[in-house]
């Protein structure tokens, strides 16, 4: 469903700084797909979510969702069937609004009624059990600002905002990693619980190797900028941290040096 054909982008062509962070990179998506990915820093995990996000244009490439070429499509377009979440918790929500008013937000943006329709006493009723969903008792503070929750509870609000209409594609960018290990569990498990009930394709960034070889069905590795590895179901099963570390090694010709990497397991 999702189609990545040679790719690239340079930033500061020209420069001392120029930097090549997507190197003519392919990737097939298919239509269910919980795909997580692994790379040093500045493999180009990031520049990859950005480009089929819209964030920039790629010098070069096309991007296809569902056999429409959506390559030159605004990041704002694309919004309304991309989700996305981020690591930093407080990306995503608006502070200074409701719990209420910020999933009205993300409800209008990505449904099919005008931007700025009236929600209805409905709507509110589905953002109340949709609440209940995560266990945190935000179904009884739906007039609370955003700004006085805590960071696991506005990233499981931003999980929720993101998929509140099921996106055609979610885009998850370390989205537990600036959590607490109590808080970035709950997230993992409603994230699982979101996306097997929505059959959402995903796309998953993580430095936890062993998330990244038990969650979803297939794990690519990244090095400058193009996918050295891409291991589906069956490839991955009895893997350990030690295989996939020794294949990056193989494929990229050097070891994972990102010490968040090294000590997450």
């Amino acid at each position: 469903m999702l189609e990545l054909q040679n790719l690239t982008k340079t930033f500061n062509p020209g420069t001392v700084n120029e930097k090549t962070a997507l190197d003519g990179l392919n990737l097939t998506v298919n239509d269910g797909d919980f795909i997580t990915i692994v790379g040093s820093n500045g493999a180009g995990k990031s520049t990859l979510f950005n480009a089929v996000a819209g964030v920039f244009l790629v010098d070069s490439g096309r991007i296809m969702l569902d056999d429409q070429n959506i390559t030159f499509t605004p990041e704002y377009k694309r919004s309304k069937y991309i989700g996305r979440l981020f690591q930093d918790p407080l990306k995503g929500t608006a502070p200074h609004m409701t719990i209420e008013e910020n999933l009205a937000l993300a409800f209008l943006r990505a449904g099919e009624t005008k931007p700025f329709s009236r929600i209805t006493r409905k709507d509110r009723e589905k953002f109340r059990d949709e609440l209940k969903r995560l266990d945190m008792g935000l179904e009884d503070r739906m007039n609370t600002a955003v700004g006085t929750l805590s960071g696991g509870q506005r990233q499981a609000l931003t999980l929720l905002m993101a998929t509140i209409v099921p996106p055609r594609l979610l885009l998850l960018d370390e989205h537990t990693a600036a959590l607490d290990p109590k808080a970035a569990e709950k997230i993992m498990a409603l994230t699982n619980e979101i996306i097997e009930r929505n059959h959402t394709t995903c796309l998953m960034v993580t430095h936890n190797l062993h998330q990244a070889i038990s969650t979803g069905n297939r794990t690519l590795m990244m090095s400058d900028g193009d996918i050295i590895l891409d291991l589906k179901d069956d490839q991955r099963k009895g893997l350990t941290i030690e295989d996939l570390m020794r294949k990056f090694r193989e494929g990229a010709g050097e070891a994972l040096d990102d010490d968040r990497i090294l000590l997450s397991d």
